[in-house]
């Protein structure tokens, strides 16, 4: 049960013993702000929703307020930084694409990376995940690495089942756990993948689903995602970002370029590459 499911059930619990609309929605607003700074998911920090049902509702009844049986979070430690970028530099012949680039990530952080056409955006991923060196500066990763590229990343031939497969094996995960760790994924971005279709026979959007579900196989603790949802719907869209803050909840770093700047409320830190090259 993730944290979202346990304050629906809170709500449910407190409406079926007779809390009125205001009140259920104050608690929920307090457990809520108490979760994320405790970091810790809700049954560890609460117990049970139906079991901190009944102390709030008796607490509102005898007019003790909803506030004093919210217990106090617990100190949150430091997340580890996962991504380090400092002084980063790139260069084409005698043409700089970018100098001077930092950026950390935390564990439990989603950054976006941002930029006008040519500013590197991809080439500055593509140097997070080791697929390229930089010129200047120095990256670390504190982790795994799941990368899902702009363009490409899937065979022809085979098929996504196959796929998943394929990319387990490199982090040592049985058939039957790929398998199913893909189709999890894939169910969360409201595609089958179960279908036996050969990826060429893919749409773009689907492809796209494909690489996303690949780079989450694993359990790795680094997502570099590089535009992701080329060929998505509106509802796909949504069903992206609620995958990466899915992500960030669990404590992982995920980095994601983007050109849509009016989604930058959805991250919490922005590295504008724009900035970092004029």
């Amino acid at each position: 049960m993730n944290n979202s499911e346990w304050l629906e059930r809170l709500a449910g619990e407190l409406w079926r013993r007779g809390l009125d609309g205001a009140a259920i929605g104050q608690a929920a607003a307090e457990a809520q702000s108490h979760l994320l700074e405790s970091g810790q998911p809700a049954v560890s920090v609460f117990g049970l929703p139906e079991t901190f049902a009944a102390q709030l509702a008796g607490g509102h009844t005898r007019g003790g307020g909803l506030a004093a049986h919210v217990p106090a979070p617990p100190p949150r430690p430091a997340a580890p930084d996962r991504l380090t970028a400092r002084r980063v530099g790139k260069r084409y012949g005698r043409r700089w694409v970018m100098r001077g680039v930092d950026l950390t990530v935390r564990a439990g952080q989603a950054a976006a990376v941002v930029g006008a056409n040519g500013t590197g955006k991809s080439t500055f991923l593509r140097m997070c995940a080791g697929l390229e060196a930089c010129d200047e500066g120095q990256i670390t990763v504190d982790g795994s690495i799941g990368f899902c590229p702009q363009y490409g990343g899937t065979l022809d031939f085979l098929h996504p089942l196959e796929h998943f497969v394929l990319v387990g094996a490199g982090r040592d995960l049985r058939r039957g756990a790929a398998r199913r760790a893909g189709l999890e994924l894939a169910a969360r971005l409201e595609w089958n993948a179960g279908e036996p279709v050969q990826a060429r026979h893919l749409s773009g959007g689907t492809r796209q689903k494909l690489n996303l579900a690949l780079a989450g196989i694993g359990e790795p603790d680094v997502l570099l995602l590089d535009e992701p949802y080329q060929g998505f719907d509106h509802g796909s869209y949504l069903d992206f970002w609620q995958q990466v803050w899915r992500w960030r909840d669990e404590g992982k770093a995920v980095v994601v370029v983007t050109h849509l700047l009016e989604q930058l409320d959805r991250v919490d830190t922005v590295l504008d590459l724009t900035e970092e090259t004029s």
